[in-house]
């Protein structure tokens, strides 16, 4: 007999799965929910979580989040928009913006209730980013009004109260501009590829035309270069969406949502049988295990009694999947805004640094070469004696290239304010003058997904609440820029640490031995792991049953191992906080507006070629 679900929004969640599939026309599909934003790749859904209360607000988000996707998955085509994908970002985000109002306009078209429930999904979008309470344009992110605009005009729906606004205040710009094109809309809308030539040239006519990049039709060299944007999509199944789509789902039966929800629970049944009977046929097996068990790996290199509880929940996820990308672009502007009094400053320590770094990278000389370049400083030797040979010099690259830096960024919660946003515009003006010299930059961001234990902890009490139990929170470690990536299209991630909700809690020893994994494994023949951190290691559901040492020693443990081995130059910079009781070489700053001065100079001082210099600059206790 199938033992029935403690959790009431179980069912539901369930139905929605399989209902989602079959209005993607994918049963490949794979459908999750999650705390976390929602998302989608070319074979995954992650829908917005579902409480145990189910209230009305959560059932119509994760229907409207599902509905879209869905839409998305079966009508989008990814090879077509990635050939008339704009260059520039804010075209960019006209062109997506634009193309998720056509996919779900098309959908509405075929299947009438996704566009109640979609609006569901606005409405909680636009109060979650203060929407109707934006009084000037300039504030209203113009790509978003306009595709509300073009979602308004295809389906003849009014918009919910927070997107109509941003949507009022630029209409008159947007149909002063290009109006005369919107008359065509609805001829367009089953045409992805018709309707990408539309975008295109509404996005000229509202002035980002030397954002578009060349004409996608005329220049068939350009495509691979375009697609590499949306290469996580390109191995979408057949179905997601050329013009015989449209006519395909046109002819098809419509199914009401209710409809397919029924048929998933009458599979949800059998699936769950099937599950029950599964786990009966595994049990023997399971009795014999413990006879001989295979011995575990340590969870720390550093300190192999370090324990962690549960690590299913952990994750290691790029900044960009964690926001879609025009939140990153609001949130990026945001950044901006609210630093721009300190760009000044910020920007004659960037050329600082760079000119410090290049003086550096100057080419050297070899003398008294008995080939190469004719050694000028040194014929007064041959004309003082005939006999002296002459004296050739040749010149050589210094290895000061072969670099990377990574640069770890504490995003806990004590780190929110304008902590966070100097963190943030530093690593920015650090990477883009380390990669103007030629040196590769990794930027990475560590918290926990929850406050007080997570899933981690949920699964602990479940299990009875065992005696110390290791860490107890489930890990979110963040990779805003990879090494190889160009600064250019890692700029927008940053903004995500201005994401309300984000900076949780802090554990830098695992964050810390995670981001050494990553640098140790790099090909570059010197490597450099700046650590920024305003704090000791801090996770209340963890050290509430551990003892209260538990975190700051395995974080001294990865220290001490990472500056013994000597593959990597370790450097912390403690703002508000001593951390030099933790790290060899760092300095602490009492003032966070000091953070660039000190992340130039330790950057510039381990280029130095003085060790005493450097020792200087860094703090270090010791020298040699």
């Amino acid at each position: 007999m199938t033992k029935p679900s403690d959790n009431p929004a179980d069912p539901f969640k369930k139905a929605l799965a399989e209902a989602t599939k079959v209005m993607a026309g994918d049963h490949d599909l794979t459908v999750s929910y999650s705390v976390d934003p929602a998302g989608q790749t070319a074979d995954t859904i992650r829908l917005p979580q579902v409480t145990r209360r189910m209230t009305r607000d959560e059932v119509l988000l994760a229907r409207g989040t599902a509905d879209a996707f869905a839409l998305r998955h079966k009508f989008h085509d990814a090879k077509t928009a990635a050939k008339y994908m704009p260059q520039g970002q804010m075209a960019r985000d006209l062109y997506e913006a634009m193309e998720t109002a056509r996919v779900e306009a098309v959908g509405a078209r075929h299947m009438p209730g996704t566009a109640g429930n979609i609006d569901a999904k606005i409405s909680d979008e636009a109060a979650r980013k203060g929407y109707d309470q934006i009084t000037q344009a300039a504030d209203a992110p113009l790509a978003t009004a306009a595709g509300y605009l073009i979602r308004h005009l295809a389906t003849g729906r009014p918009l919910p109260k927070g997107a109509e606004n941003v949507m009022e205040l630029w209409r008159g710009f947007i149909e002063d501009h290009a109006g005369d094109k919107l008359n065509d809309l609805q001829d367009l809308l089953a045409d992805q590829q018709a309707f990408a030539k539309f975008a295109r040239q509404m996005i000229a006519d509202l002035g980002y035309a030397d954002q578009l990049g060349d004409d996608p039709d005329g220049q068939d060299d350009d495509q691979e270069d375009q697609a590499e944007e949306g290469s996580d999509e390109e191995e979408q199944p057949d179905s997601n969406g050329d013009d015989s789509d449209g006519d395909d789902a046109e002819a098809a039966p419509e199914q009401s949502q209710e409809d397919q929800q029924d048929a998933s629970e009458a599979q949800i049944s059998m699936d769950d049988q099937a599950n029950t009977e599964m786990g009966e046929e595994t049990e023997m097996p399971e009795g014999e295990a413990p006879l001989d068990p295979p011995t575990p790996q340590p969870i720390s290199d550093a300190d192999p009694n370090y324990n962690v509880y549960a690590t299913e929940f952990d994750e290691e996820i790029r900044a960009e999947d964690l926001a879609e990308a025009a939140e990153l672009e609001r949130l990026r502007a945001y950044l901006d805004q609210q630093l721009e009094p300190l760009k000044g400053a910020v920007s004659r320590l960037a050329n600082k640094l760079q000119r410090r770094l290049q003086a550096q990278q100057n080419r050297s000389w070899e003398f008294d070469r008995e080939e190469g370049i004719l050694d000028a400083g040194r014929l007064a030797r041959v004309v003082a004696s005939p006999t002296t040979p002459l004296s050739f010099k040749v010149e050589k690259d210094t290895e000061f290239r072969d670099t990377v830096v990574t640069l770890l960024l504490d995003n806990s919660g004590s780190m929110r304010g304008r902590p966070i946003s100097i963190a943030a515009i530093c690593a920015d003006v650090m990477a883009r003058t380390l990669e103007r010299c030629a040196v590769k930059v990794e930027i990475l961001g560590f918290t926990t997904k929850a406050w007080k234990g997570g899933q981690s902890r949920e699964k602990w009490l479940a299990d009875g609440r065992p005696a110390t139990p290791g860490r107890l929170n489930d890990l979110r470690h963040i990779i805003y820029k990879s090494a190889d990536a160009p600064w250019r299209r890692a700029r927008p991630n940053l903004g995500l640490m201005m994401k309300e909700g984000l900076l949780k809690e802090n554990i830098d020893g695992e964050a810390l031995e995670w981001a050494h994994r990553r640098v140790v494994n790099r090909p570059e023949q010197r490597k450099v792991l700046m650590v920024i951190s305003d704090g000791a290691p801090v996770d209340d559901s963890t050290l509430s049953v551990n003892p209260a040492n538990y975190l700051e020693k395995h974080l001294r443990d990865v220290i001490a191992m990472v500056e013994k081995r000597k593959a990597v130059e370790l450097v912390a910079i403690g703002i508000g906080h001593d951390v030099t009781r933790y790290y060899d070489r760092a300095v602490t700053i009492t003032d966070v507006e000091q953070l660039a001065g000190a992340m130039t100079e330790q950057l510039a001082s381990l280029f130095d070629t003085d060790p005493r210099k450097r020792a200087r600059v860094l703090g270090m206790r010791k020298v040699g």
